[in-house]
């Protein structure tokens, strides 16, 4: 018989709804039962006992929420009954002991990346134009469709594909006659057949707003520049502004002290004319792109990956089928040697203690602990909070809380212990399980995780997102076969088995880690690759949750 309720944690005082329920119906879990007293929509909750105003609401064996009417057994948790309401938390770690997964059999397995000279292995090979302020984007924009048109990464109409196209043509007029054939041939698809793409980062910060912000930014850029996934850079500078060259450079060399990546600087104040300054920074990208070119696909182990975990447009499914299954999959990799990025700490708020609990020193778990409570009081300022992340979307699917979200979102981070403490933009250096400081914001936390070194996202959705990257590939997963089935053209990965018990969370993991071998390869490439979904927003470090 189709299981229609779960208990999650024997502990948790509701259900989760598998399937809608009608009122009258009595739902049996475990050896026990439950009547149905109103209508459940699938992924909501419904009361395992009589639940009076001021009781608490437990679901993954925590807190979740606190009741603020009554709510009969077999009744229907809303945002008419119950409240945000989360545990206390200190920096104190208590004892706790997780058993991971075996990752001995993956670990001879290996994927095909592209080996940097710092030591780093990237799933893609890109150049990067960007700007360090908002000034420059128009030039990003004419050099994108300079580029991208003439190279055979777009087609469009730009002044300045006549200049990329004598570059090509003089290039192809050096080799032999024989070698002419195939550059012609070639152009027709890409130039530079090694080189997956050129990517255009524009923003609207770098000067106008504080000091900060143009250090967050250039540390952000900084940490894009240095991603494993890109062969160097081209940087466009006004002259004038807050986020200076010789900032970039020192963030750069924070994380790569031998600067082993070329990239080139272009000062328009100090350039003269535009065209002077476009025709310089053209004909010296192409002749990088060249270089770039010759890099090739090598093994590498599963221990060179970074991955980063994220949920968006979250459902009342997301906990307890595709986050628990990449969290597995995290500690597969962890097991193995490599880096995940647990992000978004607004949906970590609630389980603070757990992962407190986890970290492997008092240093991280103070770190932790600091970084959560400075966030919060960003909050609390501007007369906000935490218990205010959930959207309609979230509430609507059953996430009627923050703390409701935050029990499931936990769970992508897996059981492993907590080797870092990344505040935003820090690049990610420690093998295993890393917490990173970002808003839940699907953007700007996808592009905060890239940004501190994540060569593959997993990204987690009930609802449907079409988020994407422009360096790293990212990985759609849905919770239910539903979404799976009417988003098809977003979704590369579905987990709603788990909810129908066709499948578990092991062996979903263990094929999603299969995937990710062949995106990291390059032997397919995401949905969100294939439709251009190249999103990029920096954090400010305002309040965005």
């Amino acid at each position: 018989m189709l299981q229609t309720v779960l208990q999650i944690d024997p502990r948790d005082n509701v259900l989760v709804a598998l399937a809608s329920l009608s009122a009258g119906t009595v739902v049996h879990f475990g050896q026990f039962s439950c009547p149905v007293v109103e209508a459940i929509p699938a992924k909501h909750k419904l009361a395992l006992v009589d639940l009076k105003p001021g009781d608490l609401i437990y679901l993954y064996g925590m807190v979740v929420g606190e009741a603020t009417a009554p709510i009969q057994r077999g009744g229907l948790l809303t945002t008419r009954n119950i409240r945000h309401r989360a545990e206390e938390y200190t920096a104190v770690r208590q004892p706790v002991s997780f058993a991971l997964p075996d990752p001995t059999p993956w670990g001879k397995r290996s994927f095909m990346g592209y080996h940097r000279a710092d030591g780093q292995v990237g799933t893609r090979n890109y150049w990067l134009v960007l700007p360090l302020v908002f000034c420059e984007n128009r030039n990003v924009e004419r050099m994108r469709e300079a580029l991208e048109e003439e190279l055979g990464y777009a087609k469009a109409h730009n002044p300045y594909r006549q200049r990329v196209r004598a570059l090509v043509q003089n290039q192809a007029a050096a080799r032999m006659p024989g070698e002419q054939e195939i550059i012609v041939e070639m152009q027709q698809e890409r130039v530079f057949p090694n080189l997956d793409g050129i990517r255009f980062l524009t923003h609207e910060g770098g000067c106008g707003g504080t000091r900060q912000d143009a250090q967050a930014l250039c540390g952000l850029l900084a940490g894009y520049i240095h991603h494993p996934n890109v062969a160097g850079a081209t940087v466009l500078s006004l002259g004038c502004q807050n986020a200076q060259i010789s900032m970039l450079m020192d963030e750069l060399r924070a994380r790569d002290p031998k600067l082993s990546k070329p990239v080139l600087i272009f000062d328009q104040q100090r350039s003269g004319s535009d065209e002077a300054l476009m025709s310089r920074a053209i004909d010296e990208t192409f002749a990088a792109l060249a270089v770039a070119n010759r890099a090739e696909r090598a093994p590498a182990p599963l221990s060179a990956l970074t991955v980063g975990l994220k949920c968006g447009g979250s459902d009342g499914f997301s906990g307890i089928s595709a986050n628990p299954t990449i969290g597995y999959l995290s500690d597969l990799l962890v097991g193995l040697g490599g880096k995940t990025l647990l992000s978004e700490f607004p949906e970590l708020h609630g389980v603070e203690q757990e992962l407190i609990n986890r970290c492997v020193t008092d240093e991280l778990a103070q770190r932790f602990y600091d970084l959560m409570h400075a966030y919060a009081a960003r909050a609390r300022a501007v007369q906000s909070g935490f218990e205010m992340n959930p959207s309609p979307g979230n509430i609507e699917d059953g996430l009627i809380t923050d703390a409701i979200k935050s029990a499931g979102a936990a769970r992508k981070g897996g059981v492993a212990p907590v080797s870092g403490v990344l505040d935003f933009p820090q690049y990610a250096t420690t093998p295993g399980l890393n917490l990173q400081c970002t808003p839940g914001n699907d953007l700007e936390c996808v592009t905060a995780q890239v940004g501190a070194g994540a060569s593959i996202v997993l990204f987690t959705t009930g609802l449907g997102t079409p988020t994407g990257n422009p360096i790293a590939p990212v990985v759609k997963i849905s919770t239910n076969t539903a979404l799976a089935q009417r988003m098809a053209d977003i979704i590369d990965f579905d987990t709603g088995g788990i909810v129908t018990g066709e499948t578990n969370i092991p062996a979903c993991a263990e094929k999603l880690l299969e995937l990710c071998i062949e995106v990291a390869s390059g032997q397919c490439l995401t949905k969100a690759e294939q439709l251009g979904q190249n999103d990029f927003i920096p954090w400010k470090r305002g309040v965005s949750l």
